[in-house]
């Protein structure tokens, strides 16, 4: 029996996401991001196409690598205004009754302590559907703008993000204990002191020693999505994850992503099928072939070579200014985003990428593939890069707001599911439950004791 497909719809709070230029187009309403609204709609259109989830981006920095300066990002809009993507999340759930939210926090700049929190209540106003995509950042714009000359090194920002997690699941999971709340009223008891522990957490980056504040929320720890795919981020993704993003240009880089991440999970004593992959892909389709294409072309037009390169430089912290468009792409070793230059370079050797070519690809839709046709030729596009690549599904982003996701919607979804490939329904239950078919979240090897 073929696997089901599934999709994330990969959304930013700011004028556009992963197609810098695309704003300019005449029906893009992305300048509306800061419309409740235009949030609701997404929401409720997106789990009418049952969506698994929206999987919000966030930086806390600008894209200041090109030219040494922000001008550039701030001309073309490249990701910036931005504004923060938890915000959404309430206002999104008030909306729908299924639809989970991933939204992308960076740790290296939030105290655990407080952090918890925040995604506890969150977990408790939206029933069980949060989820929290792990990043350790990459702009040094956000260090400095935090008190930091520069930010960490990339590998220690793994071992920050290690104890990290191990501070925010002893407060998630062993602070409070099921029946802590007993809300007594002819006692007078609400809580159980007895039931409720200090983590006493003392270890080379932080020290807690207290409780959680937040009694248990319905998934306590949220679903753990983690994107990062160098060697390091891949280690760290099969100690915590439970979904895992990766990003391509084509099917033999997504495969090797996806045989990493599977490999060492079950290295780090995990099932090969513990983690579920969605890989980036943006799907412009229409009502036919000819309607379909003429988007693609219609689209292409409005693709900003030099916005696209702005975001390059910043995933990359290589200024892509002091290149000329014809030249080559060389993996270069840096400490933002090693796994973005890898993708164009070293993991697919049989390629040589311009900067040209790396900007207009990733100009529209990301460092993902661009599925173009009807709905019968992207379905059959879709099945192929799932079945020959492993992954379990799709983080599909936009071109044009909100009409990418609409077409998706309106004549993909309905194409999957006559071919029995899609759901038709949610599963009952918490985000975890209808993604893994569990209610507690994985406990590493090295799960934290309470002393």
């Amino acid at each position: 029996m073929s696997k089901r497909i599934r999709f994330n719809a990969f959304q930013m709070n700011t004028v556009g996401h992963q197609s810098p230029g695309l704003w300019r187009h005449p029906r893009d309403n992305s300048h509306r991001y800061t419309d409740p609204q235009h949030w609701t709609e997404l929401a409720q259109l997106l789990e009418a196409g049952r969506f698994d989830a929206v999987f919000l981006a966030d930086v806390l920095g600008v894209y200041d690598v090109y030219h040494g300066s922000v001008d550039a990002a701030l001309k073309h809009a490249v990701q910036v205004p931005l504004n923060d993507p938890l915000a959404l999340v309430p206002l999104m759930a008030q909306a729908t009754g299924h639809l989970g939210f991933g939204v992308t926090c960076a740790l290296t700049y939030e105290h655990p302590y407080t952090f918890a929190r925040r995604l506890s209540t969150l977990d408790h106003l939206t029933r069980g559907r949060i989820g929290w995509n792990i990043v350790t950042g990459y702009l040094d714009s956000a260090a400095r703008n935090l008190g930091l000359e520069r930010q960490p090194g990339h590998d220690e920002r793994y071992d920050v993000a290690d104890e990290y997690l191990a501070v925010v699941r002893k407060l998630w999971e062993y602070s409070w204990e099921d029946d802590a709340v007993v809300n007594d009223k002819e006692r007078g008891v609400y809580i159980d002191a007895a039931r409720v522990h200090p983590i006493a957490h003392e270890g080379r980056y932080y020290k807690v020693p207290g409780i959680h504040l937040c009694a248990p929320s319905p998934q306590r720890t949220p679903v753990l999505f983690q994107a990062g795919a160098s060697k390091r981020g891949t280690a760290f993704a099969a100690q915590h994850a439970e979904v895992t993003f990766v990003s391509g240009p084509s099917k033999a880089v997504v495969a090797k992503y996806v045989d990493d991440l599977r490999s060492a999970a079950v290295a780090a004593g995990r099932g090969a099928g513990d983690l579920l992959v969605y890989a980036q892909a943006l799907v412009i389709t229409g009502a036919s072939e000819e309607e379909a294409w003429a988007k693609y072309e219609e689209y292409r037009s409005h693709i900003d070579i030099e916005a696209a390169l702005v975001l390059l430089s910043g995933w990359t912290g290589v200024d892509f200014s002091l290149y000329p468009l014809d030249a080559t792409i060389d993996y270069i070793d840096s400490d933002a985003g090693r796994s973005a230059l890898a993708s164009f370079s070293q993991a697919d050797p049989a390629r040589t990428w311009t900067v040209r070519e790396a900007a207009e690809f990733i100009g529209l839709g990301g460092r993902g593939p661009v599925l173009v046709g009807g709905a019968a030729r992207v379905a059959d596009q879709l099945e192929a890069w799932q079945d020959e690549t492993g992954i379990d599904g799709f983080n599909l982003a936009f071109a044009v707001a909100h009409e990418s996701m609409r077409d998706v919607v309106d004549y993909i979804v309905p194409e999957l599911q006559r071919r029995g490939r899609y759901q038709r329904e949610y599963a009952p239950g918490t985000l975890r439950e209808k993604l893994l078919g569990r209610a507690r979240a994985h406990a590493p090897a090295a799960a934290p004791i309470l002393p």
